[in-house]
């Protein structure tokens, strides 16, 4: 491998391939909090190019943690498809943009190419992509999953319904939840961050939810974001719900900080298949996020883009109905700005989809940070025209439990009419029925008031 380039006459060496992907990244407030960021611009151009020139070869046989230490590495390269990758292992960095942004390259061809990497690849090619190529690119990929209801079709836009309560109140979450279904959210799931994780919280706000949902025959999907463990023990239990959630992150140690592993998932699916609500295949819910592994001094001296690549290697694996995107939730130690989160939230888009994952977003901030509304409304108009599969739902946009600001029932809206895009079939048929948004994918004047389900 060639780990030097020179510009301006200036030799510019690289230590290996961790350093020069840490140093290809845009600014961020976590790079340079790992002291492992480039020092300038000069070094972060010799850095893009000396990685444009590494082949898939280099980078999948060069993981930055090794394989035997690190169980995210070799779910990334078990994951693989060998016949797809010795097809493609000598292809360069710079080669694999040029076939992604090709207007020829299809959603096939992306899709059957995405086992043939691992995230070190997908990591690689979007350090060197602009803004305009990491939405065009993600633009041509589509993944649908099911669960109760199929999500990601092409033309569709949806979300999850997050009404959550500073007391786990099942009567508050509904008077949210109402508001939401009103507004058309709701068609990815209705998932609720309990404030105490244990099962009497889980089921009762579960329960809550079932029965809301039972009475007016909504087709969505139902999860209450407890601890992977709580989830399944309430299932097992007889708690009404639709699929099992989990964060994950991109090394061994952050997920076993998580108190999450490989073993623990593949139980967690077949407790979801067992004992869910719904029908499958697909029965996982992942969340994840730039700057996990460095909040909790787990990252292993590689940046926070490339561990966020390896995560999706690891989610790929397990082919969840979906995952979600929070890059910009930790707070300005891994995201300082506007800038770095919409930066950050268009490269995660973009490596999940290229890893063959249902990718939602949350470009979201907490209020510490100088990160504001415009900042998260271009970022999610940017990733509306990339093809995110979902958005969050909030009431308000401000989760009073979480402390952090998201996207609005009303923005959900907007962003559908926006871009021409339609709910989830199942659901738009439903919201037809009930009158509260016509053939088109247009809200009706009854829309926004979450009263007609008292």
């Amino acid at each position: 491998m060639k780990l030097k380039t020179v510009i301006n006459g200036n030799v510019h060496q690289f230590r290996d391939i961790k350093d020069v992907l840490a140093k290809a990244n845009e600014p961020k407030s976590g790079d340079r909090l790992q002291k492992i960021a480039a020092n300038d611009e000069t070094e972060r151009v010799a850095a893009k190019i000396v990685l444009s020139e590494m082949t898939i070869g280099d980078l999948v046989e060069n993981p930055t943690v090794p394989y035997e230490k690190d169980e995210v590495t070799r779910v990334n390269l078990d994951g693989m498809n060998k016949k797809t990758y010795e097809r493609i292992r000598n292809t360069t960095i710079g080669e694999l943009r040029e076939y992604i942004l090709d207007h020829r390259t299809t959603n096939e061809d992306l899709k059957r190419m995405s086992r043939g990497i691992s995230g070190e690849v997908a990591a690689a090619v979007a350090k060197i992509m602009s803004s305009m190529d990491l939405v065009y690119g993600a633009s041509k990929i589509h993944k649908i999953t099911r669960c109760n209801t199929e999500i990601g079709h092409p033309g569709t836009l949806s979300f999850r319904i997050q009404a959550n309560s500073t007391t786990d109140n099942p009567e508050t979450i509904i008077m949210g939840v109402m508001e939401g279904i009103s507004f058309g959210s709701g068609d990815a799931c209705i998932g609720i961050n309990p404030v105490e994780d244990n099962y009497e919280s889980t089921n009762r706000i579960a329960q809550k939810l079932y029965e809301f949902v039972m009475k007016h025959e909504i087709p969505t999907q139902i999860t209450v974001l407890s601890h992977i463990t709580t989830q399944m023990a309430a299932m097992r239990k007889g708690t009404p719900l639709s699929m099992i959630f989990q964060s994950i992150a991109g090394t061994e140690k952050t997920n076993d900080n998580f108190g999450v592993t490989k073993k623990l998932i593949h139980e967690a699916y077949q407790v979801a298949y067992e004992n869910g609500i719904s029908s499958g295949p697909n029965l996982l819910y992942f969340e994840t996020g730039q700057g996990s592994e460095v909040s909790v001094n787990a990252d292993e001296g590689v940046d926070e883009m490339t561990l966020e690549a390896r995560t999706y290697g690891f989610a790929r694996y397990f082919d969840p109905f979906m995952v979600n995107n929070v890059t910009g939730f930790i707070g300005p130690e891994t995201i300082y700005d506007g800038k770095e989160m919409i930066r950050g939230n268009l490269e995660d888009h973009f490596m999940g989809k290229l890893m063959g994952l249902p990718m939602g977003m949350a470009p979201c901030f907490t209020n510490h940070t100088p990160i504001n509304m415009d900042d998260q409304q271009i970022g999610t108009m940017l990733l509306t025209m990339a093809g995110a599969n979902f958005f969050m739902g909030i009431p308000q946009g401000d989760d009073v439990m979480l402390a952090y600001q998201d996207t609005s029932f009303h923005d959900d809206a907007c962003l559908r009419e926006l871009m021409n895009r339609k709910p989830a079939p199942e659901f738009h048929k439903w919201m037809m029925k009930k009158g509260l948004m016509d053939e088109n994918g247009k809200l009706t004047p009854l829309a926004g008031d979450g009263s007609i389900f008292l």
